[in-house]
């Protein structure tokens, strides 16, 4: 199995150099079209590598299969589990976009905080997630926990009104780091470590933000490594979809993040799945729901939620006899405090 853990973190290595070595070599505001084709290409990769993950598990590779998982179970599986963790994105994308308008972070620059951002989280989702598959295996009663948690998050989710710029704390969190480092503003070429006018290193505003983005990214794994572990506890298929999905996540958000107001029913949606698979959780040794099954009800909920968005926007303009905000639309950024 190793060998196939070795290709993967090689092809995720490609992708990488060839993403910010190759195509964002200059710092630049990607338009919408540009971000809605580098979408489609990630997505089709991550899609595309349920692939091999059918053939390794049906074909048992190099003894990879040690589970008896067939290759028709190990493709839905990762392509489930690829599919939740992209809609639990959607929440993640729509506070980075608050985190970049708080710090003031011109466009040109986003995409190298994303990037950096991207390659911590790979790092820290292998980790929880292996975490997360031996506590699994070892505690029986963890799923009960986890189930009972997501469930929990759900119902959040219909509570809470949108306050997360409120609740991220973004200027705390830069004072926070001053005690300890120093800190320059203004614009240094997007480069995250400078010296400061006598001399000393220091920190930019860029660096800060990227501090910030990946501790949200840890938040928001709180939600996603249990969900995804109600999905399967196979170690090779759930990482592998987790790192795909997340991996075209900066693509997603200079796609999305302008038109996030528009997906007003999308929340409920999330909030319905967060409660169907901690449920699912609770329920692991009791009920026993096909992969095929799981697989509909996610997508379901997300087809749903887009297109529930969608219909209330057509209304809407109907309604005013204006035409609704567009894909490429960006709303008007909040007013936050400055570094």
């Amino acid at each position: 199995m190793i060998w196939f853990w070795i290709g993967f973190f090689v092809l995720v290595a490609i992708a990488l150099t060839l993403d910010l070595g190759v195509f964002h070599r200059t710092p630049q505001e990607p338009t919408f079209r540009q971000a809605a084709r580098r979408c489609a290409v990630w997505v089709a990769l991550g899609l595309g590598f349920a692939g091999p993950v059918y053939l390794i598990y049906e074909h048992d590779w190099l003894g990879a299969n040690a589970s008896g998982l067939s290759g028709h179970d190990a493709a839905i599986t990762y392509v489930s589990a690829y599919l939740l963790e992209e809609a639990l994105s959607v929440d993640n994308i729509f506070v980075i976009a608050l985190i970049f308008r708080a710090f003031r972070i011109p466009a040109k620059y986003q995409h190298r905080v994303l990037f950096w951002g991207i390659l911590g989280a790979v790092v820290f989702r292998c980790l929880m997630l292996g975490g997360g598959v031996w506590l699994t295996r070892k505690f029986d009663f963890v799923f009960y926990v986890f189930g009972a948690y997501l469930v929990y998050s759900g119902l959040g989710m219909l509570r809470k009104e949108d306050d997360a710029e409120d609740q991220m704390e973004r200027s705390a969190a830069a004072r926070v780091l001053r005690r300890f480092v120093r800190i320059v503003d203004g614009d240094h070429g997007g480069r995250f470590l400078v010296r400061d006018p006598h001399g000393r290193r220091a920190l930019t505003v860029l660096a800060v933000t990227l501090v910030v983005v990946e501790l949200t990214d840890v938040v928001f794994a709180l939600d996603s490594i249990p969900a995804v572990l109600a999905v399967s506890q196979e170690s090779f298929v759930i990482i592998t979809s987790n790192i795909m999905a997340i991996l075209g996540l900066r693509s997603f958000y200079f796609m999305l993040a302008g038109a996030m107001a528009q997906f007003d029913y999308l929340k409920y949606a999330l909030a319905g799945l967060l409660v169907f698979i901690g449920a699912k959780m609770i329920g692991h040794g009791h009920v026993h729901l096909p992969n095929w099954a799981s697989l509909s009800i996610i997508a379901g909920f997300i087809a749903a939620g887009v297109i529930a968005s969608l219909v209330a926007n057509h209304r809407r303009a109907a309604a005013t006899g204006a035409p609704g905000p567009g894909p490429g639309d960006d709303a008007p950024p909040p007013t936050a405090p400055a570094v």
